[in-house]
């Protein structure tokens, strides 16, 4: 049996394993970039699979490396080519609501995104190929990463060396993420450039003069002056930003005063931002900061305006996403893909990889029941996800290491 009949099967043959350390994991979620019972669990799921494990200084990741032992591996360190897979591990602070038996018992604490069934298929994709090294024609690196969940964590593991743990640069990388709705079980969609948007941060203090509310003209209001910029940032990005090159303003905290007959000396709002080219981050960076600024000079006060970098802009490389879905389909068939026709507005720090190395991300429906519509979404603390991709998660990965190690360089 070669390795691409053979494949299928071990895939098959893992599923309820892949489940259990799936629902262990869902059991004890942790947050951030320090994940010690986490890293602990991962690190005996890969006990015995001849790998070569680096774990993080920064952060609690693990950086595992296989040797392929097919035809066409170099034999030198400099010319033996490499591919990455990635699974981040980190939960949300969401307190679970699910009801399920394997539910969250950590308070506030939840895998609302999935996170545990991609560490659970990466393990799974280290298992099938730790089985058939002698079909690598080069390494795989398995970066278990903590802190997506705006804790930056890819950008720990590359500067801790993560595309280079092989040895040379990797020279492609993929990673998939679970979708609790909108897609059906199963199905596996991505697209070629942008997929997915820039996220950052726009944080605002209003300095204001305090005084009694029957007498505003005494103090400086910091509040009013607050409430305008709310407004005119929305109405900037509809009159100075191209509706198709968009961008997404959402003031989602809003803090100020004490009683509402004093004028407080201090008014703030925190916003997020999302955008899909490095053109409409550039002006939003600059525009919002200074659009605050003029109104506080309107108004009399003093503002202190700070645009905060977070994630980059997820872009597919062409040719990886061509090769991604291709395997997709040679795998699992036609059925099994579909495009997708426009970028998702959230964001994801996998985007540092891809920045630095070609590759794809992909995105593969886990709705639980038939009607991926009617079911929460992804962070909700109803959020649910269907075991059954486990195994399909873990043979995808395995094959775009295998046939990206065949690819031409």
């Amino acid at each position: 049996m070669t390795w691409d009949t053979a494949l299928p099967d071990d895939a098959r043959a893992i599923a309820g394993e892949l489940t259990q350390l799936r629902r262990g994991l869902h059991r004890q979620p942790e947050i951030g970039l320090h994940l010690p019972r986490t890293q602990e669990t991962v690190l005996e799921a890969l006990d015995g699979l001849g790998l070569e494990i680096t774990l993080g200084s920064a952060l609690s990741s693990i950086t595992a490396v296989l040797r392929g032992t097919g035809t066409g591996a170099g034999t030198g360190a400099e010319d033996r080519p490499a591919v990455l897979l990635r699974g981040d591990m980190d939960g949300l602070p969401v307190a679970e609501a699910t009801g399920l038996d394997f539910a969250s018992e950590i308070d506030g604490a939840m895998h609302a995104c999935g996170h545990d069934l991609h560490t659970a298929m990466l393990v799974g994709a280290a298992r099938l190929l730790a089985a058939h090294r002698d079909a690598l024609a080069g390494d795989v690196v398995f970066m278990f990463q903590p802190g997506e969940e705006g804790w930056d964590g890819a950008r720990y593991m590359i500067e801790e060396g993560v595309l280079d743990a092989a040895g040379p640069r990797v020279r492609s990388a993929f990673g998939m993420h679970v979708l609790s709705a909108r897609v059906p079980t199963g199905l596996f969609t991505t697209r070629p450039g942008t997929l997915m948007a820039a996220s950052d941060g726009l944080t605002v203090t209003v300095h204001g003069a305090g005084t009694h509310g029957s007498t505003p003209h005494l103090g400086r209001d910091p509040i009013t002056a607050a409430a305008e910029m709310i407004t005119a940032l929305q109405t900037m990005i509809t009159r100075r930003f191209d509706i198709f090159d968009p961008v997404v303003l959402s003031v989602g905290a809003v803090h100020g005063g004490t009683r509402r007959n004093i004028l407080p000396q201090e008014a703030t709002f925190d916003a997020t931002v999302r955008t899909f080219s490095t053109e409409a981050r550039e002006r939003i960076r600059t525009d919002s900061v200074r659009l605050c600024e003029n109104i506080a000079a309107a108004h009399g006060v003093q503002v202190t305006a700070e645009y905060i970098d977070e994630y980059p802009v997820t872009v597919n490389d062409e040719a990886g996403t061509s090769f991604a879905t291709e395997v997709v389909t040679e795998t699992f068939g036609d059925r099994r893909y579909q495009p997708m026709v426009t970028p998702q507005t959230g964001s994801e720090d996998f985007s540092r990889v891809l920045a630095a190395v070609p590759g794809c991300y992909l995105m593969l429906g886990a709705a639980v029941g038939d009607d991926p519509v009617a079911v929460p979404y992804n962070h909700s603390p109803y959020a649910s996800f269907d075991d059954s991709v486990l195994p399909d998660g873990a043979l995808l990965h395995a094959q775009l290491a295998v046939r990206a190690l065949r690819r031409p360089a």
